[in-house]
């Protein structure tokens, strides 16, 4: 009787020790392996005419060809969650313009989402950030909001930080953070601490090259405000139309290329978040207009400014949690 009573107990045992090493190994393989996987891309700088001429800079009257390559390639990448089209979506702040890009981004088969540039808006006109808006609305079913800066959750772990980053009252390339803004950032990020946090706008906060007449007014406000927070960050921007990736302890600065100038390009960005890192894959996608991106090139001055070094391009990132 006593062997039957040691053996129940051993089985018991047994099968309590099997529950422990199983629910640990769940655990183990939940912290080493995806978690949570987010992917999106970034297009920057449309700089769309849809009867545009090609300049010196911008191949404008490409504009509709080269957003419809990109368009084309993102509906072909598996598993992306949403495009973000950081600024410079028209090149001339007109109603028709925007009516006349809606369609072609409307071919996209995932979300979209937009942050201003400072070609978007008409200083005095008709086509207000307002106005702007309710245009992507009647457009855009997943863009819902009324604020020209605002947040959303693409997934579980992961915020989303749109803010606008363009100057309301004069004509100008420089970039600006209005205090009721930098207030708001501010309270987003201490309630997301637990999350990734995805910030995208139009002008930098760490320049890719110097240019006064582009950069933030206030960059290092901004910056002392994201800087607080030790949670994986990732800053996504256009406006330089340049290609470069800084990364500062928890923080990734990422600068995308303009669509309609060389090179030509935009990103694709696959983030996983593990245990005790947050892994960040970015990659570099040339529109396949090869003969627009070769004419491109032969109208600048120094391209290589433009396209970056080749760390600029792909890469793999990874912030500690």
């Amino acid at each position: 009787m006593r062997r039957k009573k040691e053996t129940f107990i051993t089985k018991l045992s047994n099968a309590v020790i099997t529950l422990l090493l199983s629910a640990i190994m769940l655990v183990w393989v939940q912290g080493y392996t995806n978690a949570s996987n987010l992917k999106f891309a970034q297009i920057s700088d449309v700089h769309f005419l849809e009867n545009g001429a090609n300049t010196t800079y911008k191949m404008t009257a490409e504009s509709p060809k080269l957003l419809d390559d990109a368009i084309a390639q993102v509906n072909s990448i598996p598993n992306i969650d949403f495009v973000m089209f950081t600024g410079d979506l028209i090149d001339k702040p007109f109603e028709k313009e925007l009516h006349a890009v809606l369609p072609h981004v409307s071919k996209l088969n995932v979300p979209w989402y937009f942050a201003f540039g400072n070609h978007d808006i008409c200083l005095g006109g008709y086509l207000t950030k307002s106005v702007y808006f309710d245009i992507l609305r009647e457009f855009n079913p997943e863009f819902k909001f009324e604020k020209p800066y605002y947040s959303f959750i693409p997934k579980k772990g992961y915020k989303v930080i749109v803010l606008d980053s363009i100057i309301d009252d004069r004509l100008t390339s420089n970039g600006y953070i209005y205090p009721e803004q930098l207030q708001w950032l501010d309270n987003e990020l201490k309630n997301s601490q637990k999350d990734v946090v995805l910030i995208f706008l139009h002008v930098p906060l760490l320049e890719p090259f110097p240019s006064p007449g582009h950069k933030m007014k206030n960059e290092t406000e901004v910056r002392n405000i994201i800087e607080k927070y030790k949670n994986p960050i990732g800053v996504f921007t256009g406006h330089y139309h340049a290609a470069k990736i800084t990364q500062i302890n928890n923080i990734l600065y990422v600068s995308t290329p303009s669509l309609v100038s060389y090179p030509n390009a935009f990103r694709v960005i696959n983030i996983t978040r593990k245990r005790n890192k947050v892994i960040f894959e970015i990659q570099y996608k040339e529109t396949r207009l090869t003969n627009v991106q070769k004419l491109a090139k032969l109208i600048l001055f120094s391209s290589s400014i433009y396209s970056g070094e080749e760390k600029d391009h792909n890469g793999t990132f990874t912030i500690k949690r």
